[in-house]
């Protein structure tokens, strides 16, 4: 019985030379394009690019002990995939990416969050950089509390729910509360992100990461 990979190494080496070259390639955009924050792990499925515990202690809302996911590059039975999560959860980000994947001429393989694709050729590396590019972890996981209600985020990125505070009497505005759970979340999630690039840089170890991932992919740009 086959052994499931442990790293995103022991992945990359159990594809087939065709498709580690492909995966390889769009890791290596990812890891270029990827916002400060979001951080790359090993799966047996895949490789993840997920929202740490150490900025979102809430997790994910389907296994709180695993981390917010955000996306996923994995090697299927007849295609390879990526996946973009926040393409489900914002529809002008979709809308955006489904328009400037048309302008290329290629043709989109999509599901709600699952971009198909069976040759490195068939996907447009420069509208994956760009939608990346375009997403933070604090407006990820903003959209992503939203998305729940609030549930799974509060204030801190705790779990606990927001309570919204009562305006005074005769303050002149009795609409006045704090911020929306979501946007706490997200601005939790910011004030985390900036400490930690404070104190060291990136937060997603993209100089490990970034090296092994051009060492691993042929040399080219995205586009």
């Amino acid at each position: 019985m086959a052994r499931k990979p442990t790293s995103v190494r022991s992945y990359l080496d159990s594809l087939p030379q065709d498709r580690r070259a492909a995966i390889g390639e769009v890791r290596r955009v990812i890891l270029d394009h990827l916002a400060p924050g979001f951080e790359e792990v090993a799966h047996p499925g895949g490789i993840n690019y997920v929202v740490p515990h150490r900025l979102f202690p809430a997790g994910y809302h389907c296994d709180p002990k695993q981390p917010l996911p955000f996306a996923c590059l994995a090697s299927q039975k007849g295609h390879m995939a990526l996946y973009l999560m926040h393409l489900y959860l914002d529809p002008e980000e979709t809308e955006r990416f489904r328009s400037s994947f048309a302008g290329t001429g290629k043709r989109l393989d999509m599901g709600a969050s699952c971009v198909r694709f069976k040759s490195l050729d068939a996907l447009p590396l420069g509208v994956i950089a760009e939608t990346l590019g375009r997403t933070t972890v604090s407006s990820y996981v903003s959209a992503y509390v939203a998305s729940r209600g609030g549930v799974g985020g509060g204030v801190e990125g705790s779990g606990r729910p927001v309570r919204a505070k009562k305006a005074r009497a005769g303050s002149g505005d009795a609409r006045k509360t704090k911020p929306a759970p979501a946007r706490a979340a997200g601005k939790a999630v910011k004030k985390r992100v900036s400490k930690v690039s404070a104190a060291g840089g990136r937060s997603s170890k993209p100089s490990s990461s970034r090296a092994k991932a051009r060492a691993t992919s042929r040399p080219g740009r995205a586009g």
